[in-house]
């Protein structure tokens, strides 16, 4: 393949643009260190609220909050218990993010 070849290859895999913003989006949630916490939590354990709160030492509406921004991004749901919701990951994708993320980070 010569340069101009390379070039278009390349540009012809690109994902379009609206699915490069979609994704630096998503991203950015997961750059929050709460929110990474929250779902290290949830990693771990499917939790209510205020269990997630407590093993933070956070307030019940600081996790409330960081819990919305989550859902919206499709990171975490959750499931009514009575009057109080058990969150969990939204699904292995989120689980495999978080493991690859850690061992990537400790990486020698």
């Amino acid at each position: 393949m010569d340069g101009n070849q390379t070039i278009e290859y390349v540009r012809a895999k690109l994902p379009d643009d609206e699915t490069i913003y979609n994704l630096a989006e998503f991203f950015k949630v997961f750059g929050d260190p709460t929110r990474a916490k929250i779902m290290s939590c949830l990693e771990v354990k499917d939790l209510f609220v205020n269990e997630i709160a407590e093993i933070l030492d956070m307030s019940v509406s600081a996790v409330s909050h960081q819990l919305r921004v989550l859902r919206n991004a499709k990171l975490v749901k959750g499931s009514k218990f009575g009057k109080e919701v058990k969150y969990c990951l939204d699904d292995n994708h989120v689980t495999k993010i978080i493991e690859f993320g850690i061992t990537h980070i400790n990486e020698d």
